[in-house]
C-alpha cells in the first residue's frame, strides 16, 4: 500500500458477525491497530483476534473523550441495525474529535411474495398486535426485549436468545431455548412446526444471518410481527464487509498523518 506509513488506528463497534468478519480481515495486519468495542449485552461472545473494549463509553462526550485519547483514526459503526442510540452517539462524538466515521449497514428486509408482515415501531406496539386470543408466538428479539411481553399472559411462548432469559419473563407458559445462530430456514422450519408456533415476532435485522426464521414463516404461511429499523444517523455508509476494506484502503491511501 503506498502513502503514509503511520500505522491507521481503528475503533470497530461491534457486536455483529459484520463486525467479526471485519475484525478477523484486519487483525492480522501491520499498518492498522484495531480495537472491538462490545457494549457486554451478552455474556458468551466468542473470542476476537483483536484488543476487545466491554461496556459503555457514557454517550457520545465519552466516547468522543475516548477517541481523542486513543488517538482512533477511523470509527467504524457496524453496531445492529436497531442500536439507534449508539449510531447516534457515534455520529456525534465523530464530528466532535474530528474522526472519519463510516457506518456498516446492512439491507433491510423487504416482504416478499407469500410474506404475512406486520410492521410495528415499538416493541409495546408488537405486544399490542399479538391480539387478545391466545397464541403460540415466537419471539426472536434477545433476551433485552421480550419483558413488556409479559403484558400479554395469554399467550404461550417460545423465547430464543443467545443467553439466558434471567429472570424469565412473567407470563405463565414460555419454553426458552439459549443458542447462538446463524439458523437456516429448514432448523427454523423445524422448530416452528415442533412447537406449533403461530405466529413469529422479530426484528428487522436485515442480512442473511438472520433470515432463516422469516424464510421459514414464509413457507408455513404464518404471520410475521416486524419490528422495523429505526431512522439511523445520515452519512457515509456502506453494506459489505468488503465495501469497508476497499473503502479502508482509500481513505488510507490519501490520508494526512495527524500535526500536518
Amino acid at each position: 500500500m503506498t502513502g503514509s506509513a503511520r500505522i491507521t488506528r481503528i475503533l470497530i463497534l461491534g457486536g455483529t458477525s459484520e463486525a467479526r468478519r471485519l475484525a478477523e480481515a484486519l487483525g492480522g495486519r501491520a499498518d492498522i491497530a484495531v480495537t472491538v468495542s462490545l457494549a457486554g449485552r451478552t455474556a458468551s461472545a466468542p473470542p476476537l483476534p483483536v484488543p476487545v473494549r466491554i461496556g459503555g463509553f457514557g454517550g457520545a462526550d465519552g466516547l468522543a473523550d475516548y477517541l481523542r485519547a486513543e488517538r482512533i483514526d477511523v470509527l467504524i459503526d457496524a453496531t445492529h441495525p436497531h442500536a439507534a442510540v449508539i449510531s447516534a452517539n457515534a455520529a456525534e462524538a465523530a464530528r466532535t474529535a474530528g474522526v472519519r466515521l463510516l457506518a456498516l449497514r446492512r439491507p433491510a428486509w423487504v416482504p416478499q411474495t407469500g410474506d404475512r408482515w406486520v410492521e410495528v415501531a415499538t416493541i409495546d406496539e408488537a405486544v399490542e398486535a399479538l391480539g387478545q386470543a391466545p397464541a403460540r408466538v415466537f419471539l426472536t428479539l434477545g433476551r433485552n426485549a421480550v419483558r413488556p411481553f409479559a403484558a400479554a399472559p395469554q399467550h404461550i411462548y417460545l423465547i430464543r436468545s443467545v443467553d439466558p432469559v434471567d429472570p424469565p419473563l412473567a407470563v405463565p407458559h414460555a419454553t426458552y431455548i439459549t443458542a447462538r445462530g446463524p439458523f437456516s430456514e429448514a432448523e427454523d422450519r423445524t422448530l416452528m412446526e415442533r412447537h406449533r408456533i403461530d405466529l413469529v415476532v422479530a426484528k428487522n435485522s436485515g442480512g442473511e444471518a438472520a433470515r432463516g426464521k422469516i424464510d421459514a414463516a414464509r413457507a408455513l404461511g404464518l404471520p410475521v410481527i416486524m419490528l422495523k429499523q429505526p431512522v439511523l444517523p445520515e452519512g457515509p455508509s456502506v453494506e459489505t464487509v468488503e465495501e469497508v476494506l476497499a473503502w479502508l484502503d482509500h481513505a488510507m491511501t490519501f490520508a494526512t498523518p495527524r500535526g500536518v
